[in-house]
C-alpha cells in the first residue's frame, strides 16, 4: 500500500541532492497557469456575468446571484447542528487565544539625538478569503483564515466558496453558518480560480481586495501565481503533507493513524514516515490495511494518497539522519512520535507546523489547538511561514530627523550617493545646507 526509501548505510547527501530523494506530489502550477489565465481575464471583462456562467460550467448551477444573501447566512445558522456549532465556537475562542498574542505594536527606535525611526503596523485594508468546497466541506478553513484577519484588525473582509447545486448555488450551508459565527457577512458562491480572479479584479457585485489567502486546488494555486504582483497572496498551497519522525517508542496504531488522517484530503495528498526502526516500520505497514479498510473514501482518496509516489516509509540510520531528511523534507504538518520528542522537535528548522509527542496529532491542529492549518507545502517551509496575523499586516518604517540629526550623518550620505554614482542623491542632502556639507563634530 505505501513504499519504502531506503536512504541507510550511505551518507546522506547535501541539500537538493538530498531533496531529489524524497517523495513529492506532482504538482504542475505552471502548466495549470496557462488555463487559468483566459478564465481570469474573462473575469476582468464580463464580471459577475462570468462568474454565472463559470459557475454553471464548474459546478453545475445557474446562479442567480454571486453575491449570498444576508438571510442564507443567518438560516444556515439557525439550521446548524448544536454540536458543531460548540465546536466550531470552541474553534474559534482556541484560535482566538493564539492569533490575538500576534499582534505586533508600534515601537519607535532612537538612532541618534534627534533623529527616530519608528515601526508603525497597518493592516491591509481589504482582504478575500477562500475555504475550499470540492471533495470535502472546510468550515475549519473559514475559521483559520477569518480569525487572523480579523485579529490583524483587517476593516473590510470578503469570503468566497464554491456554489453547490445541492443547495441551490448556494455555498455548503455549514460554510456559511461558520461565516456567521464569525460575523462575516459579504460571502460569495465563486470558487476556484474564478474567486481568485473576483478578487483580485473586482465585479459589479464584489470590490477588489488587497489579498487572497485561504487553500485550494492547484487551479486556486494558479491564479494566485497569475496575480502575483496585482495582490498580496499568502502561499501557492499545493496537496496536503505529513511527515512523522519516529523512532521505536512511537506508537503504530497512532501513527498508521496519522498517515491515513491525511490522505483522506486528497488522492495526490503526501504521507511520509520518516523512521530508523524497521519494526516500526513493518508494524505501521501491517497496521495501514485494516485502519483503511474500516474507514470511507478509501478508493477515490486514501489508497491513491498512499500508493502514490508523494508518500513512503523511509529508513534512515539514527536520529540525526532523521532530522536531516525531515529537515530537506519541509513539511507542512511534522510530527515528532520519538523518545524525548520536545528536545527533539526544538532541533527541527524546516517545517509549516510541529506536533509534539504522541497526544498532539495533526488533526488537532486543523480544528482545535488554537494554532492555525494553513500551511506552506511543497517544501515551501524552508522559507514561509503558514497563515498568521503577521500575514495580514505591513510595516511602514516612519523617519524623522531634525536638522543637527541629519548635519551629523550627511558626509556619510553623501559618500555613499557619490560612490553609487548617484549625485543628485547628494545634492538632495547638499541643498539642505547651503550646498556645503556640513563638517563632523
Amino acid at each position: 500500500m505505501i513504499s519504502r526509501i531506503d536512504l541507510r548505510g550511505d551518507a546522506l547527501p547535501e541539500g537538493p541532492a538530498l531533496r531529489d530523494l524524497l517523495p513529492r506530489a506532482d504538482f504542475d502550477v505552471q502548466t495549470a497557469l496557462e488555463k487559468v489565465r483566459p478564465i481570469c481575464e474573462a473575469v476582468h471583462h464580463r464580471g459577475d456575468a462570468a462568474l454565472i456562467d463559470f459557475a454553471e460550467k464548474f459546478d453545475g448551477v445557474r446562479l442567480e446571484s454571486v453575491r449570498v444573501p444576508a438571510r442564507a447566512l443567518t438560516d444556515a445558522l439557525d439550521g446548524l447542528d448544536p454540536a458543531v456549532r460548540a465546536a466550531l465556537e470552541e474553534s474559534i475562542r482556541r484560535a482566538r487565544l493564539v492569533h490575538r498574542e500576534q499582534r505586533r505594536t508600534t515601537h519607535t527606535t532612537q538612532v541618534v539625538p534627534g533623529g527616530s525611526v519608528t515601526e508603525k503596523w497597518m493592516p491591509v485594508e481589504r482582504v478575500g478569503l477562500y475555504a475550499p468546497g470540492g471533495r470535502s466541506v472546510y468550515p475549519s478553513s473559514v475559521v483559520m483564515n477569518v480569525v487572523p484577519a480579523q485579529e490583524a484588525g483587517v476593516e473590510s473582509i470578503a469570503l468566497a466558496s464554491p456554489p453547490q447545486a445541492e443547495f441551490g448555488g448556494l455555498p455548503h450551508p455549514t460554510i456559511l453558518a461558520a461565516c456567521a459565527l464569525l460575523g462575516v457577512d459579504e460571502v460569495y458562491a465563486a470558487g476556484g480560480a474564478t474567486a481568485v480572479a473576483m478578487f483580485a479584479h473586482g465585479t459589479e457585485s464584489c470590490p477588489p481586495a488587497n489579498m487572497v489567502t485561504g487553500p485550494g486546488n492547484i487551479w486556486v494555486a494558479a491564479a494566485k501565481r497569475y496575480f502575483t504582483g496585482k495582490i498580496g497572496i499568502d502561499a501557492e498551497a499545493g496537496p496536503t503533507e505529513i511527515a512523522i519522525l519516529a523512532d521505536e517508542t512511537a506508537d503504530p496504531v497512532h501513527v498508521a493513524s496519522d498517515l491515513i488522517s491525511q490522505a483522506e484530503h486528497d488522492p495526490l495528498a503526501a504521507a511520509v514516515l520518516v523512521t530508523d526502526s524497521v519494526e516500526l516500520a513493518d508494524a505501521v505497514e501491517k497496521e495501514l490495511e485494516p485502519q483503511v479498510a474500516a474507514t470511507r473514501h478509501i478508493e477515490d482518496r486514501i489508497r491513491p494518497a498512499l500508493a502514490g509516489k508523494q508518500s513512503a516509509i523511509v529508513l534512515v540510520d539514527g536520529l540525526e539522519e532523521g532530522l536531516r531528511v525531515v529537515d530537506a523534507y519541509g513539511a507542512e504538518h511534522l510530527e515528532i512520535q520519538t523518545a524525548d520528542a520536545p528536545a527533539v522537535a526544538d532541533r527541527v528548522r524546516n517545517a509549516g507546523a510541529i506536533f509534539i509527542g504522541p497526544w498532539a496529532p495533526v488533526s488537532l491542529g486543523d480544528y482545535a489547538a488554537g494554532s492555525n492549518h494553513v500551511l506552506p507545502t511543497g517544501g515551501c517551509a524552508c522559507h514561509s511561514s503558514g497563515l498568521s496575523v503577521q500575514s495580514f499586516l505591513r510595516g511602514i518604517h516612519i523617519v524623522d530627523y531634525t536638522k543637527d540629526a541629519l548635519a551629523e550623518v550627511a558626509h556619510h550620505v553623501v559618500t555613499l550617493a557619490e560612490a553609487e554614482d548617484l549625485p543628485a542623491h547628494g545634492a538632495a542632502i547638499k541643498a539642505r545646507f547651503g550646498w556645503k556639507v556640513p563638517e563632523t563634530k
